[in-house]
């Protein structure tokens, strides 16, 4: 049966208003194949692409789990979830509570970056869900100022990221020290590769394996293309030309180093364009305040590193743009997965010098679609763009190279001589005095 309303998933009216609320009426492919098997208690291992409504998939399942079974007295959290970065656990925590807020459910976060005694919350009497990252968590756990017993449904978000990140030995703890749960449910933007089956075997009992998939669909809601530039100078010409279009109205600029970043953020500042930024290095509260800058208006362009390319979550991002090409064409599609998000459209918009038509070409034949060019008058770049017809053909420089090196075999090619395998079997071996072997059979 194909599930086409939240209703039909038999949510309670608590949750169908918070999901009105949000405007929400149909669920997403990942929502409607993972919500039936997490409310029947079973293990889920999900997978789909950012911006398909991968956390209310999860948090619905035990959001109802939680009414349908309240405790009788407070306690400590019943349900855990676990992220890759502090933003991903904020905007988690938030979306948690805006599902519960017709409801009594209490939701925390644990993260770093936070002071110590900001988290006196989660340890008084009552928490239902508790968000947190790995490393901060495992801190209170070992100092016994959380307390796992109580968890029966543990979530790991992103978790093809912990793994990459080097977080799979933690969570592996966390899971031991939660071991009396009941339910465990994995969502990751893959299953693939060896390293999260092997994680998830080791986690998950009996799994129902989703691969959502609705990338196309969801892609199509994003147009991309790009414009050619001759270098860094005529590609801030085109960014500052593009930034002042007046549909460009809340946008993410990409660049790949932080020194490019700050360069960015001061040519922007020059040409009359607030901005604000988010890179790896960042105190917490001022990367916080960044994104609260954007989603509230304040500013209307963030320069930021691929720190935050996944798990950022701002609300109506008109456009992306790649000032700087990533380094690969999966990175590539979590960038532009910041727009185009719940439904609407969304533009990624590519400046490519020469040097990155291969990558180019890559990421066209990964999202399966040809990037269109486009130009503007006023700025079009001076050189020419590579020729099609040179594209797969070797260099002049190969080709004298090879030209070389057959002339080289030719001079020293000989007539071969064939060569019967009793003359050439025994070369390298010692050899025995001729008449040895009759000699020792006649001893």
């Amino acid at each position: 049966m194909t599930v086409t309303t939240f209703s039909e998933l038999e949510l309670d009216d608590s949750l169908l208003e918070a999901l009105q609320d949000k405007g929400f009426s149909r669920p997403t492919a990942i929502q409607a194949a993972a919500i039936p098997p997490a409310l029947e208690g079973r293990d889920v291992m999900g997978s789909a692409p950012t911006g398909t409504g991968k956390t209310a998939a999860y948090l619905l399942p035990v959001l109802q789990h939680l009414i349908d079974f309240p405790r009788k007295k407070s306690g400590p959290p019943r349900v855990l979830i676990l992220t890759p970065t502090r933003e991903l656990a904020m905007q988690v925590a938030d979306q948690a509570r805006e599902l519960a807020k017709h409801t009594h459910l209490d939701v925390a976060t644990i993260t770093g970056g936070v002071a110590y005694m900001n988290h006196a919350e989660v340890f008084s009497e009552n928490q239902d869900i508790v968000v947190a990252t790995t490393g901060r968590l495992l801190q209170y756990i070992k100092e016994e100022n959380f307390d796992c017993r109580a968890v029966e449904t543990l979530i790991l978000d992103e978790a093809d990221r912990m793994v990459d990140m080097g977080f799979a030995n933690d969570v592996e703890t966390i899971a031991g020290e939660t071991r009396w749960r009941k339910q465990t449910l994995l969502f990751s933007a893959t299953l693939e590769g060896e390293a999260i089956q092997n994680f998830a075997e080791r986690l998950l009992n009996e799994p129902v394996e989703i691969e959502a998939d609705p990338t196309r669909r969801e892609r199509k809601k994003i147009q991309q293309w790009y414009y050619r530039a001759d270098d860094v100078e005529h590609k801030t010409k085109l960014l500052i030309h593009l930034l002042k279009q007046p549909d460009v109205t809340r946008c993410i600029v990409f660049v790949r180093k932080r020194e490019r970043l700050h360069e960015l953020v001061t040519w922007l500042h020059q040409a009359g364009i607030s901005s604000c930024y988010l890179e790896g290095e960042m105190v917490q509260a001022k990367r916080n305040e960044a994104i609260k800058r954007l989603s509230e208006g304040r500013a209307n362009v963030l320069v930021a590193t691929d720190v935050a390319a996944r798990g950022i979550d701002i609300e109506e991002i008109s456009h992306v743009f790649n000032f700087d090409l990533p380094r690969t064409a999966d990175i590539y599609l979590h960038r532009i997965g910041r727009t185009g998000r719940a439904g609407r459209k969304g533009i990624a918009i590519s400046l490519v010098e020469a040097h990155d038509n291969v990558l180019l070409g890559k990421i066209s034949r990964y999202v399966q679609e040809p990037l269109k060019s486009r130009t503007i008058d006023e700025l079009r770049p001076s050189t020419r763009p590579p020729s099609e017809k040179l594209k797969g053909k070797p260099s002049k420089k190969v080709l004298a190279k090879r030209k070389d090196k057959k002339e080289k075999e030719k001079e020293t090619d000989k007539p071969r001589v064939k060569l019967r395998h009793r003359a050439v079997k025994n070369i390298g071996k010692r050899r025995k005095p001729s008449g040895s072997e009759t000699a020792e059979k006649g001893e």
